[in-house]
């Protein structure tokens, strides 16, 4: 999907350097799941369970929003 294509990259190029193991261990999680789950998180329609995919999530959508 083009809008997971632009939103992942921004993050890659504006945020993920900041994330420690741990998040970097959620953001592959995050890409493990499929497209259309993953987009509902990244556009905010729904929330990851896990807290450590729910910190990344919004870590991205705070990269991208800027």
């Amino acid at each position: 999907m083009l809008e997971l294509d632009l939103l992942l990259q921004g993050f890659l190029r504006q945020g993920y350097d900041g994330l420690d193991a741990v998040g970097e261990q959620a953001f592959s999680e995050l890409l493990d799941l499929p497209d259309a789950l993953l987009l509902e998180f990244l556009l905010g329609r729904s929330t990851p369970v896990d807290p450590r995919v729910r910190d990344v999530v919004s870590q991205i959508r705070t990269a991208v929003a800027h």
